[in-house]
């Protein structure tokens, strides 16, 4: 398995190298600021181990601006930029949700990331992290190895045998070799001027997904203590310590990868069956238009059959993006989405299909659909409340062909590409004020 490089453009516009192995649920891997993809894997240690990890799921790797493969003429290393090179890595794969592992100094983005876009991350992984850089900086350890960073080879020398241990030998010379293929001096000074002032403390009770802290006993750059604060302080949080001083991952690598394995599948496992309450959902209502009229002109069995396609088509379409069927209501449906892009995309994949088969059927099928999104009760594989009743009002006020949504549904897909054309604002029966709806445009 050799990786093979793609690039991705950061909303700034930072070109970020990246590569994605293997396949299933995504799990976005955040290398320090020396990481450099190609090399990584010529590591055979890491090698082995990216692998491994790979053959139950999609890991998903990239080089931080700056560094190896990525635009190295960079200047800005904040919070907020780095986590532009994660978004632009996500959006260019289509990944709406997925794991993300912050390793050592990228804790402290990672849990920004997960605080911000708590609809993206599914799941956080800290390795051997921190929340105030400081936990790191104070560490003698780290000050010794602040000391030698004049000295270029000495210091990622040390760094490296960090990672692999003191008695690391040539595979430690060898992955020091690879820091300074993946970063210049400068550069890395650059870096942690301004990571090494992170402090995402006040951030921690704001990350929603679930957190898996994994800790060394013996590390010496980042103590136990602060392994244990992450843990205690956001609140779907468990704590893995694990034997040994080396802050490697590739090291006892079955002990990590079983805890790794055991948190991700535990938790897709458990998000799997039934429908969560409290969780936000984009709700989709379609509905045959003139059903009654075509039953009454056609008979019983040929509407019936025109029914049936319509089932066939919106429940390959749910299929393929994603969506939950909650229930049939003889002509229409209703469904249930975890992100708003799948949904839209739904609709549109809906009314393409019928189109198409409206230009040569004997009998054409129009269909409307309504969309909302909120946060609806969950009861008996059912959903109910304000988002689920809007969304039925809003596929009601539609027609045939039409797709329409309120300005909370435009607002979770902004900047994905749809066009909308505002339709005013309609009264709803049940409502006391009237609501602005939007047309989504699906045809050329």
């Amino acid at each position: 398995m050799e990786p093979r490089i793609q690039y991705a453009k950061t909303s700034d516009g930072v070109n970020i190298a990246f590569c994605a192995h293997g396949k299933g649920t995504p799990l976005v891997q955040m290398w320090n600021p020396q990481g450099h993809i190609r090399q990584q894997w010529e590591v055979p240690e890491f090698r082995t181990f990216y692998e491994r990890l790979a053959q139950n799921r999609m890991l998903v790797q990239y080089d931080n601006r700056g560094t190896g493969l990525s635009e190295r003429d960079v200047s800005d290393f904040s919070l907020e930029a780095l986590a532009l090179d994660i978004a632009a890595v996500a959006d260019r794969l289509g990944l709406e949700r997925f794991a993300l592992w912050g390793n050592i100094t990228m804790g402290p983005v990672a849990i920004a990331y997960a605080a911000r876009y708590p609809e993206r991350v599914s799941h956080l992984i800290l390795w051997c992290s921190y929340a105030r850089a400081s936990d790191l900086l104070k560490s003698p350890q780290f000050q010794v190895l602040g000391r030698l960073m004049d000295n270029w080879e000495l210091y990622t020398e040390t760094l490296a045998h960090y990672a692999f241990g003191w008695g690391g030998g040539q595979a430690a010379r060898r992955y020091a070799a690879t820091i300074r293929e993946g970063i210049t001096q400068e550069t890395l000074r650059a870096f942690q001027d301004q990571l090494f002032r992170a402090d995402v403390t006040d951030l921690l009770p704001q990350v929603r997904a679930p957190t898996l802290v994994l800790h060394r006993r013996q590390f010496r750059l980042v103590s136990v203590d602060a392994a244990t604060g992450l843990a205690s302080s956001i609140p779907n949080a468990r704590l893995a310590l694990l034997e040994g001083e080396s802050g490697g991952y590739q090291w006892d690598s079955q002990a990590v990868l079983d805890s790794m394995e055991e948190f991700l599948v535990e938790g897709e496992e458990a998000a799997a069956p039934g429908l969560a309450a409290e969780d936000v959902h984009t709700i989709l209502f379609t509905d045959v238009e003139g059903s009654t009229a075509l039953t009454q002109r056609l008979g019983d069995a040929k509407a019936r059959d025109l029914l049936r396609e319509h089932e066939r088509v919106v429940r390959d379409a749910l299929k393929a993006h994603g969506g939950s069927e909650v229930k049939t209501m003889g002509d229409g449906f209703m469904a249930s989405f975890s992100s708003a892009t799948k949904a839209l995309q739904c609709a549109i994949a809906i009314q393409s299909a019928f189109a198409e088969r409206n230009e040569s059927a004997e009998e054409a099928i129009h269909v409307r659909i309504g969309l909302n999104a909120g946060e609806p009760i969950a009861e008996d594989e059912d959903l109910f409340g304000t988002a689920v009743n809007m969304a039925a009002r809003i596929c009601a006020k539609a027609d045939g062909g039409q797709i329409l949504a309120p300005i909370v549904v435009r607002e979770l897909v902004a900047g994905k590409g749809f066009l909308f054309s505002d339709r005013g604002e309609t009264e709803m029966r049940g409502f006391e004020d009237p609501v602005r709806l939007y047309e989504v445009r699906w045809r050329e």
